[in-house]
């Protein structure tokens, strides 16, 4: 990957939708040299994919919380990644360094929902405890690659 693939990337991270034309006249290139480069990214598994930015209000999920999950014994990414993704209110999941085995991003339509989710999370029967912090405001996200 050189410096043009990555100025072609941070378009497409600006705007996804993007034409080919667009995006070569940012980076200097006609729209089928663009293309080809896209191509040969996302062959190559650089380009992962395209995704829509949903307002989390679009959805009716005002409450949101991260919740740190701690199992007893150790636990395997598989495993953490089978018993979370079920779950459509959780719409992230890193396993961490420290303590907790794995942090959850929980976005819901309130906080009864929230405790129905970390409920649901400590039916795994290795869950030992898990522990929440509630998202009071968002300052401001970045736009973020997989």
């Amino acid at each position: 990957m050189d410096a043009v693939d990555r100025e072609i990337i941070g378009h497409l991270m600006r705007d996804g939708r993007a034409t080919f034309a667009e995006i070569g006249s940012g980076v200097g290139l006609s729209a089928p040299a663009v293309k080809r480069r896209v191509d040969r990214m996302r062959a190559s598994g650089h380009i992962t994919g395209f995704t829509a930015l949903i307002d989390p209000a679009a959805l009716g999920w005002t409450t949101e919380a991260y919740v740190e999950i701690y199992y007893d014994g150790n636990v395997s990414a598989t495993e953490l990644k089978r018993s979370l993704e079920p779950i459509p209110q959780v719409v992230g999941a890193w396993t961490v360094a420290g303590n907790p085995d794995a942090i959850v991003h929980v976005m819901a339509t309130n906080m009864a929902e929230i405790e129905q989710v970390v409920e649901r999370m400590r039916e795994h029967a290795r869950v030992e405890r898990t522990r929440s912090a509630i998202v009071m405001s968002r300052l401001f996200e970045r736009p973020r690659s997989r």
